[in-house]
């Protein structure tokens, strides 16, 4: 016996070290994540359908999130707050007489990289590489779609007015487009990009015209600072006695901070990410996901009712595509392909309207405005990971196919989420659905809403009691959790 609990225990040991070599924190950021980091990520369990013979793709939707970006101005701001506590530390560790062994190498002559730095937010190079090895990939993917020659009505590509969604659209183009026309060694061509105002882009940028959900994520805030403050109290504490430092909860939210962009912009992930262990990584990468859950995702019906123009958009260039289709229209005079470059908050509740990432009866749930039960803590697994649902350069695509007349439906749907097939629960689990089914079960549903009664009429229900017992609910979850009073510090940027 004794020698089996031996064994057993080296075994446990073996298990979790080996756990931890191989864990990979390039793919736990959250939305921070690169898109080269995750975009092969793919549930195995689901076996994606194979496309019957005959069946041939006449339209394409795009909705996808720009590109890595730059650290906002906001946040160069405090990276540089960062490195001169840094130094502070250092010198109250002198002070104090303690052995410098622990403090990490590159704490002694660390500055920000961004330091002096006056504007952020912008598309980053890796970010427009991104971009621009995917316009290559999709054009690759759907020849029958591409094939065309280049006409804005035929190939529409919109785009917010914020400049790194508008890089993103640019650098999609030229590599869709690459080898099409006459421009410089690598044959470019010119090709439109389009805009609403942001004041009105209702198609877009829903989240910012609607002040519903303005009023809604205000009033959340003070919530979130407490979930995310208690898991950050934990790991200031467990970094304290590590590294023998006074860190404060700040600080440690900065440096997580520093974590994704070092890992995201900068290839780097033995600095601010080695301070963590990969527990620790998973609960704060859990906190941003919790974060986006509430606030973007399942957490409301608001975050992806709001969506519903999108929605609304994509099932009319479907119609118009059908019906090109069914009076055999010259090819070059309709559109093939609507292709379109906004946020994370644009992806998510879109991913929601489609119903993506749910378990069991969670679809049901949601088509009846239920609540649904936050995403587990780690080391539960869960469904809902920002790194997968919304990585930079994230994407859903949405194919129209054209089939054989003796198919059970002329027209079929298939929904590819960073490019892979994913199951859509709205059509029993399958990734290709029926159109008719698509637009019955998945589409319709939500078009109960209007957009402007939603967002701008000011509802009791949206100003009173769903927030209340809303916040209930967090706070009775909070306590579950058995912890320190939680809240993030800081708003996951996206």
């Amino acid at each position: 016996m004794a020698m089996a609990a031996i064994l057993l225990l080296f075994l446990t040991l073996f298990s979790n070290s080996k756990a931890d070599r191989d864990f990979d924190v390039r793919q736990h950021l959250s939305t921070v994540t690169r898109y080269g980091a995750v975009k092969d990520i793919v549930d195995n369990s689901f076996i994606p359908s194979d496309i019957p013979q005959g069946c041939t793709p006449i339209h394409l939707n795009l909705v996808a999130r720009h590109g890595t970006r730059s650290p906002t101005k906001k946040r160069v701001r405090e990276m540089e707050k960062l490195a001169s506590h840094i130094k502070e530390l250092i010198e109250d560790a002198k002070q104090r007489n303690l052995s410098l062994q622990k403090v990490p190498a590159w704490f002694h002559n660390w500055e920000s990289p961004w330091k002096g730095k006056l504007k952020g937010g912008e598309l980053d190079i890796k970010g427009e590489e991104e971009l621009y090895q995917l316009g290559i990939r999709v054009r690759e993917r759907f020849p029958d779609i591409f094939n065309e020659e280049y006409h804005p009505d035929v190939y529409p590509i919109k785009t917010t007015q914020i400049p790194r969604a508008s890089a993103s659209a640019v650098a999609f183009g030229m590599g869709l487009f690459s080898g099409k026309g006459s421009l410089g060694p690598g044959r470019h061509r010119a090709f439109a990009v389009t805009s609403e105002s942001r004041a009105s882009d209702t198609i877009l940028r829903f989240f910012e015209c609607c002040q519903t959900y303005k009023d809604f994520r205000k009033n959340q805030e003070p919530s979130f600072n407490k979930l995310k403050e208690s898991i950050l109290t934990e790991i200031t504490s467990a970094l304290a006695k590590r590294y023998e430092f006074n860190f404060t909860i700040q600080d440690i939210s900065s440096l997580w901070f520093l974590c994704k962009q070092e890992s995201s912009l900068l290839d780097i992930t033995d600095q601010a990410c080695s301070l963590f262990s990969p527990t620790e990584v998973a609960l704060l990468e859990w906190t941003d996901d919790i974060q986006m859950f509430m606030v973007k995702g399942y957490g409301k019906s608001l975050n992806y009712r709001m969506g519903v123009p999108l929605l609304k958009d994509v099932l009319q260039s479907m119609s118009e595509a059908i019906n090109a289709d069914e009076d055999n229209q010259v090819p070059g005079s309709y559109e093939k392909a609507r292709l379109r470059f906004a946020h994370a908050e644009t992806v998510v509740p879109f991913s929601c309207l489609l119903g993506l990432f749910l378990e069991g009866s969670d679809f049901e749930r949601i088509q009846k405005e239920e609540p649904l039960d936050l995403p587990p803590k780690p080391p539960q697994k869960r469904n809902w990971r920002g790194s997968i649902v919304a990585p930079f350069a994230g994407n859903n695509m949405l194919v129209l196919y054209s089939c054989p007349a003796n198919s059970s439906s002329k027209y079929f749907v298939q929904v590819l989420h960073n490019e892979h097939p994913i199951p859509m629960p709205g059509c029993g689990g399958t990734d290709f659905c029926p159109f008719q089914v698509f637009k019955d079960k998945i589409v319709e549903p939500h078009f109960i809403h209007d957009y402007d009664t939603l967002c701008n009429a000011h509802l009791d229900e949206s100003k009173h009691k769903p927030e209340t017992s809303k916040l209930s609910q967090l706070f009775r979850w909070i306590f579950r959790l058995g912890g320190n009073d939680d809240t993030p510090s800081h708003g996951v940027e996206l």
